[in-house]
């Protein structure tokens, strides 16, 4: 686009225009300033221009591959699997060992009360994560949306 103009005429008014979201008086106003405005007509002319181009560019659609979430290469998949069996493990045996120094330990009962509400909320955080992760996989509910 060229240069800003300096007259007094408010050119968001063409836009408008070219929108054609006037109303009847401000249109007309525009169609007499572009009679007889040489400046205003070749910003109204580059407007359009830039319309068309906008319009007229193509983008290119990903494939329903591209869309997802899962790992694409096989190492990638591996290592996502392993962290999963570790992070299981790992849970799993501090839960285990949490127990049994819960049921070893002479503390009060809040204190076993607290330890065990503890581990049993963040397991059960980690069940929801991995059954919401194990549903995921059975289907793309995405798959029927359109892009």
């Amino acid at each position: 686009m060229s240069e800003p103009r300096a007259h007094a005429f408010d050119e968001s008014l063409i836009s408008g225009y070219l929108d054609g979201a006037l109303t009847q008086q401000e249109r007309q106003r525009v169609e007499l300033h572009l009679a007889a405005c040489g400046a205003c007509t070749e910003l109204f002319a580059e407007l359009c221009e830039l319309r068309s181009a906008a319009r007229d560019t193509a983008f290119r659609i990903p494939s329903d591959e591209q869309w997802r979430e899962a790992p694409r290469g096989p190492a990638s998949r591996s290592l996502r699997w392993a962290g999963w069996v570790m992070l299981l493990a790992w849970a799993a045996g501090s839960g285990a060992f949490g127990l049994w120094h819960l049921a070893a330990s002479s503390g009060p009962l809040w204190e076993k009360l607290a330890v065990f509400g503890g581990l049993s909320g963040g397991g059960l955080l980690l069940l929801s994560v991995l059954l919401d992760r194990l549903h995921a996989l059975e289907g793309d509910r995405y798959r029927r949306v359109l892009k």
